[in-house]
Formats: structure tokens, sequence, C-alpha cells
């Protein structure tokens, strides 16, 4: 009986862990007009308060960001849209203007 309830019990386990992984993606978003290092914490930070983003390391020296995410959460339009409202352009799709606007002179292209 002992037995048959850990069996149980890790099955169980194993059963939520593969369902609250979903589907993992990984992709690399051009990140062309970030400035600086206010720019790198800024869209780190930001994107780490997006639900389904499970990691979003930016690469300064790249201008780029590799995101891992779950595909069943969010999609890759919908992680350029908030990295837009953070006021940065992502890929194709530009900074959101007012956002823009917010930035530090450091962080907007021609900066300091």
């Amino acid at each position: 009986m002992k037995n048959t309830i850990i069996i149980l019990l890790t099955g169980l386990l194993l059963g939520l862990t593969a369902c609250s992984k979903g589907e993992a993606k990984q992709v690399n978003i051009a990140l062309t007009t970030m400035q600086c290092g206010m720019c790198e914490s800024t869209i780190e930070k930001g994107m780490a308060k997006v639900n389904g983003i499970t990691n979003f390391d930016v690469d300064m020296s790249a201008k780029s960001g590799h995101v891992t995410y779950n595909a069943s959460i969010i999609d890759l339009a919908s992680i350029e849209k908030a990295v837009s409202a953070l006021g940065y352009q992502a890929n194709e799709t530009i900074a959101d203007p007012v956002a823009y606007e917010a930035l530090p002179a450091c962080c907007k292209v021609g900066g300091m």
C-alpha cells in the first residue's frame, strides 16, 4: 500500500511538472535601439515581469536579447510588443513613441 501511494504521488508530481513547463521556445530578438547599460537593465527587469517569459538575457555588445519563453502562454509578437512598451525597438516592431520619449537621454538613439 505504501509503495502504491509513493508511485501515485511520484506520477502526479511528474505530470504536474510536465504541464507547468509547457512548450519552451528560444529566440533572439534584435534590440537595435539599445544604447547603454541602463537600457540593458530596463529591458531585463521589464521582461522579467512578463508572464510566459522564463528568461531574457540582453547581450549589450550584440544589441540583442536571448529569450526563453513558454509558447503556450506567450508568442513572439507579444514579446516584441512588450519590449516596445518599454521604449525599445524589438526586431521590426518599433518602440512605443510615448515610452521612448520617457527614456533617459542616454537611452535614446544618439544618446548623450
